[in-house]
């Protein structure tokens, strides 16, 4: 079925035409998803969120990009949006514990991730470059995520980050820079 003909039988509400999708780009949106979640069942959960925005907003789909340029775009909004909500949690459990301290909850802790696609002896190392990568400011990391991990082409990058050729080069290259210097930080620390 042509990618054209999925988005206008997605925008007459046909469940099959999100069934298609699904079964095309579920392993991209999955990986995008654990690149920056760094939990599977998050990213499996968000997958799901995706694909249910797809078929909200597929009236919204003007045609101006690539359906996969919508379906990134989607993907990665979603999960900068859950790592926000994340974080907020995460504080909030913070003050919570401050000021309850006989409270049994804890402050909620990112557990050291390994993406299921690294070798076993680059698991420490990939545990450093994921920690690192939250560390690196939104733009930076979803640059570096679509071209290092997901090896997309600068352009669909720029696409996706409704940016600049140039600009998404000069992410890339800031954030390989910063993670280079917090990889060296932790390393130093480390050792």
């Amino acid at each position: 079925m042509e990618h054209d003909k999925l988005i206008e039988d997605l925008k007459r509400g046909d469940p099959r035409a999100l069934e298609s999708l699904f079964s095309i780009y579920k392993d991209k949106v999955f990986n995008t998803a654990l690149s920056y979640l760094q939990n599977t069942q998050d990213a499996e959960e968000l997958t799901q969120d995706v694909f249910i925005e797809v078929f909200n907003s597929a009236g919204k789909f003007k045609g101006d990009s690539a359906i996969s340029t919508w379906i990134y775009r989607i993907t990665v909004n979603k999960s900068l949006d859950k790592i926000k909500y994340q974080k907020r949690r995460k504080r909030f459990a913070v003050i919570t514990s401050i000021f309850s301290p006989d409270s049994a909850e804890l402050a909620i802790d990112t557990p050291d991730f390994i993406h299921p696609g690294i070798e076993i002896e680059l698991k420490e190392r990939s545990q450093l470059l994921f920690k690192a990568l939250n560390d690196l400011p939104e733009n930076q990391k979803t640059a570096f995520i679509l071209s290092k991990i997901e090896l997309l082409s600068q352009k669909e990058i720029s696409e996706i980050m409704k940016t600049t050729v140039s600009s998404v080069e000069s992410l890339i290259f800031r954030a390989k820079q910063n993670l280079k210097n917090i990889l060296s930080k932790k390393y130093d620390e480390l050792y």
